[in-house]
């Protein structure tokens, strides 16, 4: 098998398993394993090891001995702490890249918005059409980071957003928050293109800050309901 043909393998089947574990396919605490995947996704047991391998450093499942691989457990406190920084270093990114865009580099930005927006409008939306969208809207993030001019701030976030996929999707999910999203990307891009640093990053601060709130209140509401389960048990 050539090099790309393998780079192509491992490339699609982490793609996969990252999004079965974002959309929750994959749940927390899961067992994983090798041989169990690769008869799923119908391909050899090596680029799924490798794709294993490359989720582990992203935060995403972690190895056990003898054991496989378990998708990584989502608690409050991992939650609070990915989001205190992410709300920090976006903004931060977001007003450096402001002034070092390109006007390719703004069309892009609002290609981008405007894709998430053609797929909220198809007729018959599927699953994959709304995990395309979050994927294009992570991506809009990666994309300001990556405009930063600060390489060291693009990987931190980078990693932190891989954390956060999973949260992101449970509130667009269970909150139907897409439309909120997609107006709050555009305002982002919009004061980038104009030139207003300040505002853009302001605006990125905030909507993180209330994207954490509004999945704290999801969080606690079924760390509430667990509770009440337990103890009705």
């Amino acid at each position: 098998m050539s090099t790309k043909k393998r780079g192509l393998l491992r490339r699609s089947a982490y793609n996969s398993l990252k999004a079965m574990i974002v959309t929750g396919q994959l749940p927390p605490g899961a067992r994983v394993l090798v041989e169990d995947l690769a008869a799923k996704l119908k391909i050899s047991r090596t680029p799924v090891r490798e794709a294993l391998n490359q989720l582990e450093r992203d935060g995403l499942v972690t190895e056990r001995a003898r054991q496989g691989y378990a998708v990584k457990e989502f608690d409050i406190t991992m939650f609070r702490e990915a989001f205190e920084v992410r709300e920090l270093l976006d903004g931060y990114a977001t007003e450096l890249a402001t002034s070092r865009l390109s006007p390719s580099d703004k069309e892009h930005l609002k290609g981008m918005v405007a894709e998430c927006e053609r797929l909220a409008n198809l007729p018959n939306q599927t699953q994959q059409d709304k995990f395309l969208e979050l994927q294009i809207g992570m991506e809009i993030h990666r994309t300001i980071a990556a405009h930063s001019g600060n390489e060291t701030l693009r990987n931190l976030l980078n990693g932190i957003l891989d954390k956060c996929q999973h949260y992101v999707w449970m509130e667009l999910i269970r909150l139907d928050e897409w439309k909120i999203a997609r107006q709050e990307h555009e305002a982002i891009v919009n004061a980038m293109c104009e030139g207003d640093a300040k505002r853009a990053g302001e605006l990125a601060r905030r909507h993180i800050r209330e994207s954490r709130n509004n999945i704290l209140e999801l969080l606690q509401a079924k760390s509430d309901l667990q509770n009440f389960m337990a103890k009705a048990s």
